[in-house]
């Protein structure tokens, strides 16, 4: 364990250039609570989406990288904003009606529309947690109503009635001029309604920690901001949090860097130190354009997950944090098959290696022997050229290809067969585009054709590649990248493609004949 601290120590991967920071922030005590705190937000106004998964997997990640760093015990809290207000009623919800009658109130007061809980929050709030299950993470589940109610903010609460002057200081310049006229970070709850009020603050008694406004019947009310009584807006809430959990390290999307700042202010005031922070970069969809869940535009996590294993999109998630990247159907096979490069390259790297490999990083240490055989790219050219529709008519071709491979001995193999079918069938058939050959590709092939015609059934790919190869130079295509492209625009459709020679062994060479036959009968 030493040596791999050592390493980690020095790894440049930036999970642990992350943990270095809590490294250092405990270089010299370590917390009074007795652990380091990981903290990730959750909104239970909706369900769990893609950044809800990235920024566990990415914060798990980091707490991974510490572990390996540091014997000091760690927690990850997920944490839920369920007290909110709601503000809207969902688009995707049964029962608009019953819920429409509870906005404004806290989503763990609002009736839950589909009956299986006791709120809505605690609807979404159990969506969250088998969600987060379902991939394995280890985290503490955390509820904002429960940590108000409880009283375990109320410290934190009295903290910022104290500081009320200095917090309205930092928040006041952000706002507009209507908006600072009638601005309090207390949003207290309305005793004859219940719902969570934006309205300004009439008096305030520290001593007895009391606030005083107008409630909607119009009735002057005092109520303590201890006890649930009060909800802290957003940006305070979040400052006042960070004091109140002592959280050591949180990271949040490129477009929070100014509310974190503000947050991290706040919780000076309080007399906090705030979390180490991280921002990454958002996605885009295949324009450019930010992702946006109003929008729809871009690609949801679980049409990933219809499409590609979910060790695809954690690795997805590892690369490149700090840079925007494109979010769409086509990243799919690629992030597959990098991810099946990665696990197989780490079992034989040395140990300083290893701590640089994704998939290290994926899986906590411990990558595991992931058989493949084929990639996924060919896989979908496979599953393209025989039209497939179903596993079993895949495994035919995959048994000749690698005899000693079958779906039980090989699962993640077989899982992969199952998502590529699905993708060809949704996400390529419907694009694809034949074209004839021209003359000169029209002689190659016939060419290509006498060449397979020779070789043996069973040849294997680095020899039908050569094949292939040389037939192009001798036809006249000064850039073989040309003759490759007919090759798959030809037969296969498409502009891009594998490489042949492992295409035709596992497609069969027989099988591609026959293809070119029909090719240049048409």
């Amino acid at each position: 364990m030493t040596g791999e601290r050592d390493l980690a120590l020095q790894a440049k991967a930036w999970p642990f250039e992350e943990a270095r920071k809590l490294v250092a922030r405990f270089a010299k005590a370590p917390p009074a609570k007795g652990y380091v705190l990981f903290e990730t937000g959750y909104g239970p106004s909706g369900l769990p989406h893609l950044g809800t998964f990235g920024e566990v997997a990415r914060t798990s990640m980091v707490r991974h990288a510490f572990q390996t760093m540091s014997d000091l015990p760690t927690k990850l809290f997920c944490f839920s904003d369920d007290m909110d207000g709601l503000r809207k009623v969902p688009d995707n919800i049964p029962n608009k009606e019953m819920v429409a009658a509870s906005l404004g109130k806290p989503l763990t007061q609002v009736p839950d529309p589909f009956g299986t809980h006791d709120s809505f929050g605690a609807h979404n709030n159990a969506r969250l947690r088998a969600f987060l299950d379902s991939f394995g993470f280890e985290y503490e589940f955390q509820s904002s109503t429960d940590w108000y109610k409880s009283g375990r903010f109320d410290e934190a609460l009295l903290g910022v009635l104290r500081h009320y002057d200095e917090v309205m200081a930092v928040m006041l310049p952000t706002l507009g001029a209507e908006r600072q006229a009638t601005y309090s970070p207390f949003l207290p709850v309305s005793p004859s309604t219940g719902r969570v009020l934006q309205v300004p603050m009439l008096e305030r008694n520290v001593d007895a920690g009391t606030i005083v406004f107008e409630d909607e019947d119009g009735k002057k009310v005092e109520l303590p901001v201890t006890g649930g009584h009060v909800k802290l807006q957003w940006k305070p809430d979040w400052g006042m949090r960070w004091f109140g959990l002592g959280v050591d390290y949180e990271m949040y999307g490129k477009d929070l860097i100014p509310s974190a700042e503000l947050a991290g202010k706040i919780c000076k005031i309080l007399g906090g130190t705030p979390p180490e922070g991280f921002n990454y970069e958002l996605f885009l969809d295949d324009k450019g354009q930010k992702i946006s869940k109003s929008k729809g535009n871009g690609l949801t996590m679980e049409e990933w997950l219809a499409y590609a294993p979910q060790e695809s999109l954690a690795l997805y998630m590892f690369q490149k944090p700090k840079s925007a990247k494109r979010l769409y159907f086509d990243v799919i096979p690629r992030a597959v098959d990098e991810y099946l490069t990665f696990v197989d390259k780490v079992h034989g790297e040395e140990p300083a290696k290893k701590l640089e490999n994704p998939a290290w990083h994926i899986h906590n240490g411990k990558p595991p022997a992931v058989r493949s055989d084929v990639s996924f790219n060919l896989l979908l050219n496979l599953a393209g050229a025989a039209n497939a529709e179903t596993k079993d008519s895949m495994w035919g071709f995959i048994r000749r290809y690698a005899p000693d491979a079958t779906p039980e001995n090989s699962p993640f193999l077989d899982s992969m067969v199952g998502y590529a079918v699905r993708y060809y069938q949704d996400q390529v058939k419907p694009t694809k585009r034949f074209r004839a050959p021209t003359d000169a590709e029209r002689a190659a092939l016939q060419d290509l054709l006498a060449k397979l015609d020779a070789l043996p059934a069973d040849s294997r790919a680095d020899v039908i590649q050569n094949e292939v190869f040389e037939v192009g130079k001798a036809h006249g295509f000064t850039e073989l990248r040309a003759w490759f492209q007919a090759l798959y625009e030809v037969l296969l459709g498409q502009t891009t493609g594998p490489r042949m020679g492992s295409f035709i062994q596992l497609y069969g060479v027989d099988e591609t004949k026959a293809l070119i036959r029909e090719k240049l009968a048409a």
